[in-house]
């Protein structure tokens, strides 16, 4: 019994001074279960939160039960009871469901603040579109071939552990961060939490690859990698900065790395990719690195009807993969305030923002990029173990990174993946020679290069 009656309607509670107002109270709850998929409503109170009873006679709550099974539409099954306030009796009905659209005497209502609004043709569309995307979303659906066996209990633990909380068994810990249901795994449990996601989902890979030029005429590397959504993240940062100019500043005595693209802004680029594509599109996320720009590609286009625009100007975020992003936001790596862009934008304001076909593609421009044709002497940049202040062309950069993975690499295999002529490749071998950078050890069929770090 309920002495006190002190609430007043809202958007899911609605009042009404008696059953006299039974079609209006039908359309209440529809316009509340559209809104919120739950509410609650009182006969014997009027909207001010005035308790005035409500007589109760032996059909009074099957009239009700019997009015919602008739005009509700798709079926509720409310809760219906008699309760007390201030002495006075009140009937409450209690009720919920998911299966929105729902119809009151054939038409849609939406709950706004404590009003119930007729929904228009094209918000009933909306409604409807909102539904199916959020019974489709990939990453809360279920992965029916994966079991616990194939979850990383050290990687659960470890993130637990990360994120601040703690570890208390592998299955209680999926079901506390909503990754498992009823005992099923979801695809996001598997994608970054699995031994080995790739068996489970093919396009858990990162493609990435450095071109000499500003097209992909030549690849200089490429390089596939599979794994959880950590690891390729982890992966896609690395091969980034292994791939751009890294200048220096000293603090003191000690060299502090300065990337040519700052750092923050390229992993933010890169975790919103991860975060934000669409995993039903088979594809990977693809990270290219051209001589005037880098560019981080993924499938899927903005999500909710969002604009370039918008993300740009406004701190606005609407997410495709929600399990993803929340496990993100729990060790700080995103944000629930749609601050990414603008934190890219304000450490590289020249990012470029755009939808190509079912591509998202984020584009950093290299600061050290020379419009003119390169010729040798051209300083294009300082890579770390390099000697400060030396001036490298962009293939005698290229012949150095190569020798660093192969030290056996031929000249004719360096002239090749360089994409200029044998001769070409001799004279840029030569002058790093020269400058004192590249050495030959031992004879031109046996032996191998060795770089001089100075």
């Amino acid at each position: 019994m309920n002495p006190f009656f002190k609430q007043k309607e809202s958007e899911t509670l609605e009042l009404k001074k008696s059953t006299a107002q039974l079609k209006p109270a039908v359309i209440s709850i529809v316009a509340i279960l559209n809104k919120h998929q739950e509410g609650k409503l009182y006969f014997g109170v009027k909207d001010d939160g005035t308790v005035v009873g409500q007589e109760i006679g032996n059909d009074t709550l099957r009239t009700i039960s019997q009015a919602i099974s008739a005009y509700i539409e798709p079926k509720v099954y409310p809760v219906i009871r008699q309760v007390t306030f201030e002495g006075k009796s009140c009937i409450e009905v209690e009720f919920q469901g998911n299966e929105v659209p729902y119809f009151a005497y054939g038409r849609a209502y939406i709950r706004t603040s404590d009003e119930d609004k007729p929904l228009s043709v094209k918000e009933l569309e909306n409604l409807i579109l909102r539904k199916n995307k959020d019974q489709l979303k990939w990453d809360s659906s279920i992965c029916r071939e994966a079991s616990l066996e194939d979850i990383s209990e050290e990687k659960v633990r470890s993130f637990v552990k990360e994120a601040g909380k703690e570890y208390k068994g592998l299955e209680n810990s999926l079901k506390k961060l909503k990754l498992a249901k009823d005992g099923n795994l979801t695809n996001a449990a598997v994608i970054l939490f699995g031994k080995k996601p790739e068996d489970f989902f093919p396009n858990a890979k990162l493609r990435c690859a450095v071109f000499a030029t500003n097209d992909t005429s030549y690849i200089i590397d490429m390089q596939d990698y599979t794994g959880d959504l950590f690891y390729l993240i982890g992966e896609a940062e690395k091969y980034i900065l292994k791939n751009i100019h890294i200048g220096m500043r000293l603090e003191g005595l000690k060299r502090i790395d300065v990337p040519e693209i700052s750092k923050e802004a390229i992993r933010e680029a890169i975790i919103n990719a991860f975060c934000h594509r669409d995993y039903y599109e088979y594809d990977s996320v693809n990270v290219a690195v051209f001589k005037n720009r880098v560019e981080i590609r993924n499938k899927g286009l903005l999500y909710g009807g969002l604009t370039i625009e918008q993300i740009k100007t406004e701190m606005v975020s609407e997410r495709r993969n929600e399990l993803i992003a929340e496990i993100f936001h729990e060790i700080h790596w995103i944000e629930k305030w749609g601050r990414g862009i603008s934190l890219i934008l304000s450490m590289e304001p020249d990012t470029d923002f755009k939808e190509v076909g079912t591509q998202f593609i984020v584009t950093f421009k290299r600061k050290y990029f020379e419009d003119s044709e390169e010729r040798d002497g051209e300083k294009v940049g300082e890579k770390v173990g390099e000697k400060v202040g030396e001036t490298l062309t962009q293939n005698q950069e290229v012949i150095l990174s190569l020798i660093r993975e192969n030290s056996r690499i031929s000249a004719r295999e360096l002239s090749d993946r360089v994409g200029i002529s044998a001769r070409k490749t001799e004279e840029n071998i030569s002058k790093l020679k020269k400058k004192g950078l590249l050495k030959r050890i031992g004879s031109a069929r046996g032996g191998y290069w060795e770089i001089i770090e100075k």
